[in-house]
């Protein structure tokens, strides 16, 4: 007689006895990543949970697009386009902290978009369909918190799934 694989048992286990209602699973973890000391400390929550759960997890990086001054009478000025270079520092930021972090953990995967922040965060845990969002907070208070607003505070309240804010230590 065949026996199933493990993972095809539990799988087929899964599908007959599925977790008791109000049981709390999370498939995919995203972890915006802005290189900062905050973002890896959340990245380190993201890693424990990822491996408590048994979920995949997706780090992102966001590429703000950088906005040139009007032409202030000096007429046209050839302005480098810095983006793709600004991508491919963020890829390989990623993947090191892939390396550094999660490689021989758990599953994971790398997504870098060009955007505001907030809005690419929440749309990236749109189409990867995410269950949780672990994001650092800088804590900024005061004018600098009127100016500049918060990103993490923005997916709070635009996130499609749960969020896990890590404050600063």
């Amino acid at each position: 007689m065949k026996q199933k694989s493990p993972k095809k048992f539990k799988e087929a286990n899964e599908k007959k006895n599925p977790p008791p209602a109000g049981t709390i699973s999370f498939k995919r973890i995203l972890v915006p990543i802005d290189f900062s000391d905050h973002s890896k400390k959340a990245l380190q929550y993201a890693v424990t949970l990822a491996e408590e759960f048994h979920s995949e997890l997706i780090l992102t990086y966001v590429v703000e697009p950088i906005i040139y001054p009007a032409d202030l009478g000096f007429g046209q000025v050839a302005m480098p386009n810095m983006e793709p270079e600004l991508m491919q520092r963020g890829t390989a930021g990623l993947k090191q902290l892939q390396k550094e972090y999660v490689v021989g953990r758990i599953t994971s995967r790398i997504i870098v978009r060009s955007g505001r922040p907030y809005y690419e965060i929440i749309t990236t845990a749109k189409e990867e369909r995410v269950d949780l969002i672990v994001i650092a907070t800088h804590g900024h208070t005061g004018v600098e918190h009127l100016i500049f607003g918060s990103t993490a505070e923005k997916v709070v309240k635009k996130a499609p799934c749960a969020v896990l804010i890590v404050k600063p230590a």
